[in-house]
């Protein structure tokens, strides 16, 4: 760990000499390679990689150890950024998503090693990377979120609620997409059944979000105030009654009987014109 540090101080003060920017864009090209696994090795071996991302080079430190279960951190990272979609975002988020491990690793008492937390503390530990490497604004806001946010979909099950999938989707918000494209990459696993377990996931995951967006963006079948209009018109109080028309109007609308998103004045028109409707106005409170 103390090792891992010190290299990462002496890439600042070589990088604060040099152009940050050219470390980055090597790097880049190399992730953007038609094999980018073989070309980080590359870069590996010319001593490139130490020199711009020593957090990275740390991560090969974490290997399979005997009677200690976890991946090969660094073989792991390689295979997601091979499988990752070909774009700058996924493909620096695949790169950079375990960066966490290093820091985070613990031994529990029965010797399994774990990594809790290491997607926020991947996230903060890219804070200096990018200003070390100069990466542009849009660049470096979208990996710093698929680093803190990249297990969340690890967390979805089908029993979520469409509530839950709104909430999943808006604190992706606008890096929803390469992180569902992330998420397929970071699955590593030799167990076709598994692999296959979690595609079907993500799957489901983002054929509701699309879903619950078609229906979201559908307009509003009643105007907001229709209720205090029908109150005032109809000069009643509250109850169970305004419900009931209420549900009577959006009935019709489903069938095609009256236009949906129209003005309040439309609707009363319609409840003065309809007997059934008129009838349902006139319930008991």
């Amino acid at each position: 760990m103390a090792a891992a540090r010190a290299t990462a101080e002496r890439s600042r003060s070589v990088v604060s000499v040099k152009d940050g920017a050219r470390l980055r864009e090597t790097v880049e090209a190399a992730l953007l390679a038609r094999a980018p696994d073989e070309a980080l090795e590359e870069l590996l071996g010319r001593g490139v990689l130490a020199e711009a991302l020593p957090e990275v080079c740390a991560t090969r430190a974490l290997d399979q150890e005997v009677g200690r279960r976890h991946k090969n951190v660094w073989a792991h990272t390689k295979q997601v950024v091979a499988q990752a979609r070909r774009d700058p975002t996924v493909r620096w988020g695949a790169l950079l998503h375990d960066i966490g491990k290093v820091p985070t690793r613990r031994v529990d008492d029965d010797g399994r090693v774990t990594f809790h937390g290491h997607a926020q503390v991947g996230a903060k530990m890219f804070a200096d990377i990018r200003h070390r490497l100069v990466f542009p604004e849009s660049l470096g806001a979208a990996v710093a979120a698929l680093i803190a946010q990249h297990q969340r979909t690890n967390q979805y099950e089908p029993g979520w609620t469409d509530s839950a999938v709104r909430r999943f989707a808006a604190q992706a918000g606008e890096y929803l997409d390469p992180l569902l494209a992330l998420s397929r990459a970071d699955v590593t696993s030799a167990s076709p059944t598994k692999r296959q377990h979690v595609g079907a996931r993500l799957d489901e995951l983002e054929a509701r979000i699309a879903a619950l967006r078609e229906i979201d963006a559908r307009p509003a079948p009643l105007p907001t105030g229709l209720g205090h209009a029908l109150l005032a018109r109809l000069d009643r109080q509250p109850g169970p009654w305004l419900g009931g028309l209420m549900r009577a109007l959006r009935e019709r609308i489903d069938r095609g009987e009256l236009r949906a998103g129209q003005p309040s004045a439309y609707y009363l028109e319609h409840i003065e014109l309809d007997p059934l409707l008129q009838a349902e106005a006139g319930k008991e409170p």
